[in-house]
């Protein structure tokens, strides 16, 4: 199948080219600048100039691309919804994928919530054969925001403050295992007009992910809880002092809900099977270049807990 995608030269778009190009797809990439032209085309796409925030050059591009389906894996957050339909239904193509997030789901005024809802709104309204796939966090190799950080920390801290004390519920997507499921989504009919969330097999607290991470890497990072609500001032004050804040006081905020949710339609219509924790977690540290430690994972008892908790926001039919 001949795919176009957008947002290829990013952390999940070069695992999604490698996994297209495993499976044998031909992918017209687009590209607003030569660094992004030469990273897809360093993984096998035919890089396409176009830019998101010009939606007369947008469209020229996607009619010119002559693909069979677009995988958009850019950010719905930035309000470029409405071009990439437009281009998309115009470019003659009816069959999509988008990938969102469920961050959508949060119940904090998150940036960009409301921009990405809307934007799901528009796909489904859009008369195409579209599919939407929501992942939780998104781990598992340099450049994932998050754990790759994480581990490097792990390995020289001797102390790690929690806050909220870690008792909340998470469930992180190994990049690997969301792009297997994005080509699924393409490639099966099934999955037309429906919406996906896309995690781990089963959550665990957030305290069993910081020492499973921990024990990776053979760290010896003691952990210790502090209330949430002076580490989220702390974080205000840091965000408004730097003009590149590393944290925020949100991220620290979304500690304190639960983020689990049921991925058995995925498992149902994508033949989704995504590798555990303790696997994914071990593997990006080995990938990184840090000492990886044996098996490791939850205390006894501590992840069936977690797995058995209620799996809130199951995954719906649009």
């Amino acid at each position: 199948m001949r795919l176009l995608v957008t947002g290829g030269s990013g952390f999940l778009g070069g695992f999604v080219l490698d996994e297209a190009a495993r499976r044998r797809h031909e992918v017209v990439a687009l590209a607003r600048s030569e660094e992004a032209a030469l990273v897809v085309a360093a993984r096998g796409a035919k890089p396409l100039t176009g830019d998101l925030d010009d939606s007369t050059a947008l469209t020229i591009a996607f009619a010119e691309a002559e693909a069979e389906a677009l995988v958009n894996l850019a950010s719905l957050g930035f309000g470029h919804a409405p071009s990439i339909v437009a281009a998309t239904k115009a470019a003659g193509l009816d069959r999509a994928v988008f990938v969102s997030t469920t961050a959508v789901t949060t119940s904090l005024p998150a940036r960009g919530q409301r921009v990405r809802l809307d934007a799901e709104q528009q796909v489904q309204e859009s008369g195409l054969f579209w599919t939407i796939l929501r992942p939780t966090m998104i781990y598992g190799a340099a450049g994932d925001r998050n754990l790759s950080r994480l581990l490097r920390v792990l390995t020289r801290a001797r102390v790690l403050p929690v806050p909220g004390g870690g008792k909340h519920l998470q469930q992180p997507v190994h990049v690997a295992d969301l792009a297997g499921a994005v080509l699924s989504a393409v490639e099966r009919p099934v999955a037309e007009g429906r919406s996906y969330d896309v995690a781990g097999p089963e959550p665990i607290r957030f305290a069993c992910l910081l020492r499973t991470a921990a024990r990776a890497v053979g760290s010896q990072t003691r952990f210790v809880p502090v209330p949430l609500a002076p580490a989220v001032a702390a974080a205000r004050c840091y965000e408004s002092c730097s003009a590149r804040p590393r944290i925020r006081a949100e991220q620290l905020q979304r500690l304190a809900e639960d983020k689990a949710f049921a991925i058995d339609e995925a498992v149902r219509d994508l033949g989704y099977a995504p590798r555990s924790f303790d696997d994914g977690i071990r593997s990006e540290a080995a990938e990184l270049g840090l000492p990886v430690a044996g098996e490791n994972g939850c205390q006894a008892g501590e992840a069936g807990r977690a797995a058995h908790a209620p799996r809130t926001r199951p995954a719906r039919r649009r």
